[in-house]
C-alpha cells in the first residue's frame, strides 16, 4: 500500500510518500480501506518528535480517518466488509489501508458526507468533552476561548453558543475573528493582547489550548473561575503556582479524552450527540482543504502556516 512516513523526527522535509507493506490486523480488527484522513496538531508534534507516536518501521503519522470496511476479524459482529467507519484514535492513519480495532469503530450515518463525518471527529469530541464534561457551564456564564476558529475552537463555540453560554474568543487575523463572530462569539480579540488588563477578572471559564497563555488565562477569569487546559499549540506552559491558584479558589481543568470515552458504545453515543447540534444547524463547519496524501509535506507547512481555516484532510 501507499502511505505517508518519515525515517526521522523533524520539519515537513522528513516525510516522505511510497509503498509500505499493508498491516496486518486480528480477530478483534477491522481492515479499513481509507477515503479522507484528518490531519490535527498532534501530527504535528509527532513528526517533530515532541509527543508520542506508536513505534513502526518507518514512522507512520495520523490517528483519524474515514474508509470502508474490506476485511473483518473473525470474532466481529457488529461490521461487515463495505461498511463505512470513522475512527478518531487509531494509529497509523496516514495510509491506504489501516487497522482498526472493531471497539474503536465509530459509525456515522448515511445522511452526512465522509468530509463532514472525519471533519467534525476527533475536534468535534474534544469539544464536546471540554464544554460537558470538564467545564460544564451553565447558561450566561460567560467564556473565552482561546484559538476561537481553529478546528476545536469552532466546534467548541458553537456548542457553547447553542447552550445559551456567552462565548468570547481570541485570534490572530481579522478573517478569523470575523469567522469567530459567525460561529457566535459576542466579541473577538486580537492576539496582540491589549484588551487584557480591561478584561481581567471577567470569565467564568477560559478554554486554553494554546499552553503559553496559562498565566494570562488565570487573569482572565474571576475567582472561583476555571481554566480549561486542553493543549500546547503556542509551546511549553509556564509554571504555574498553585498556592496563587488557591488565594483566588480559582481551578485548572485538564482531562484526556480517552479516560471518558472507553468504550465503543460511549464513543458512538458522543458521536450521535454532535449531529444533533448538525441537525439542529446548531454547528456548521468551515469547508476543508482537502490535499492528496502524497502532498502530506504541503498539508504539513499549511497547518503551521496560521493561514488555513477549516480542517485538513489527506485523499489517498
Amino acid at each position: 500500500m501507499k502511505a505517508l512516513f518519515f525515517e526521522k523526527f523533524g520539519g515537513p522535509e522528513v516525510l516522505q510518500y511510497g509503498e509500505v507493506p499493508d498491516p496486518t490486523y486480528g480477530s478483534t480488527d477491522l481492515l479499513v480501506q481509507t477515503t479522507l484522513i484528518g490531519l490535527n496538531f498532534a501530527d504535528i508534534y509527532r513528526r517533530q518528535g515532541t509527543y508520542h507516536i506508536e513505534h513502526h518501521d518507518p514512522w507512520i503519522n495520523g490517528y483519524e480517518g474515514i474508509g470502508q470496511v474490506v476485511g473483518v476479524g473473525k470474532d466481529v459482529t457488529d461490521y461487515k466488509i463495505g461498511d463505512r467507519v470513522l475512527f478518531v484514535d487509531v494509529p497509523f492513519a496516514n495510509a491506504e489501508m489501516v487497522r482498526v480495532p472493531a471497539a474503536s469503530a465509530i459509525k456515522p450515518p448515511t445522511t452526512i458526507s465522509d468530509e463532514l463525518a472525519v471533519s467534525i471527529g476527533l475536534q468535534g469530541l474534544t469539544a464536546d468533552f471540554l464544554a460537558h464534561d470538564l467545564a460544564m457551564n451553565h447558561p450566561d456564564e460567560k467564556v473565552l476561548v482561546y484559538g476561537v476558529s481553529g478546528g476545536v475552537g469552532q466546534i467548541l463555540t458553537q456548542i457553547l453558543t447553542a447552550d445559551k453560554v456567552q462565548v468570547f474568543g481570541v485570534a490572530s487575523t481579522a478573517e478569523k475573528r470575523e469567522l469567530g463572530l459567525q460561529n457566535g462569539a459576542q466579541r473577538v480579540f486580537s492576539r496582540s493582547g491589549e484588551w487584557i488588563d480591561q478584561f481581567a477578572g471577567t470569565f467564568d471559564t477560559v478554554f486554553d489550548g494554546a499552553g503559553v497563555t496559562l498565566n494570562q488565562s488565570f487573569e482572565l477569569i474571576k475567582h472561583r473561575g476555571k481554566v480549561v487546559f486542553y493543549g500546547m499549540a503556542g509551546g511549553q506552559t509556564p509554571k504555574l503556582d498553585p498556592v496563587a491558584l488557591l488565594a483566588a479558589s480559582k481551578s485548572l481543568l485538564t482531562g484526556d479524552l480517552w479516560d471518558y470515552l472507553t468504550t465503543a458504545a460511549a464513543r458512538q453515543f458522543r458521536f450521535n450527540c454532535l449531529l444533533r447540534y448538525i441537525e439542529h444547524h446548531q454547528i456548521k463547519l468551515s469547508q476543508p482543504t482537502i490535499l492528496p496524501l502524497s502532498k502530506g509535506r504541503q498539508a504539513h507547512e499549511l497547518m503551521t502556516s496560521e493561514q488555513n481555516i477549516g480542517k485538513i484532510l489527506l485523499k489517498p
